[in-house]
C-alpha cells in the first residue's frame, strides 16, 4: 500500500517527546495551529492543512510514549474514505527517532488517488512536520 514516511532522530527521551503529541496544545505547536482534538481513541478532530483544506477525522490509537494514529480525511477534496497518519517514537541510543507515516491513499476512494499521494510525497518536506517537532522538543528543554 503507497505511504508518504518520512524519520527525525531528536535528541530527548520518548518521554519528552511524547508530551508535544499527548495534548491539544503540544500538537498545535508543531503539528496543525488550529487543532480542535478529542485525545482518546474515537475522539474525533479538526483543523486546517497546510495548504487550507479542511482536515477532519478520529483518533484511531494511542500507545503513550509509543504511537498516536489518526484517520485523516481531506474535505471538499472527494475522498469517500480517510487515509492514516501515524506518528511512531522509537527510542534509541541518542534520544528518540520519529517518525510520521500517511498511508492509506489506494482507499480513499478516488480515482485521483495517486496524485493525492504525490502532493503528500511534496507536502511531506515542504511543510517540514518533524522539524517543527523537533523545534519545539528543543525549545521545552
Amino acid at each position: 500500500m503507497p505511504n508518504i514516511a518520512r524519520s527525525l532522530d531528536i535528541a530527548a527521551r520518548p518521554s519528552q517527546v511524547w508530551r508535544h503529541l499527548a495534548d491539544q496544545e503540544g500538537l498545535r505547536r508543531w503539528m496543525l495551529p488550529d487543532l480542535e482534538i478529542d485525545l482518546r481513541p474515537g475522539g474525533a478532530y479538526r483543523a486546517t492543512g497546510a495548504d487550507g483544506t479542511g482536515i477532519t477525522g478520529t483518533v484511531l490509537e494511542i500507545v503513550p510514549e509509543g504511537r498516536l494514529i489518526l484517520s485523516w480525511f481531506e474535505q471538499d477534496a472527494g475522498w469517500v474514505h480517510p487515509a492514516r497518519l501515524v506518528v511512531s517514537l522509537q527510542a534509541i541510543s541518542t534520544g528518540c527517532r520519529v517518525e510520521l507515516v500517511h498511508d492509506g491513499f489506494a482507499g480513499i476512494g478516488t480515482d485521483r488517488w495517486q496524485q493525492t499521494e504525490a502532493a503528500y510525497e511534496r507536502g511531506a518536506d515542504a511543510h517540514r512536520i518533524l522539524p517543527a517537532l523537533a523545534d519545539v522538543v528543543e525549545s521545552a528543554a
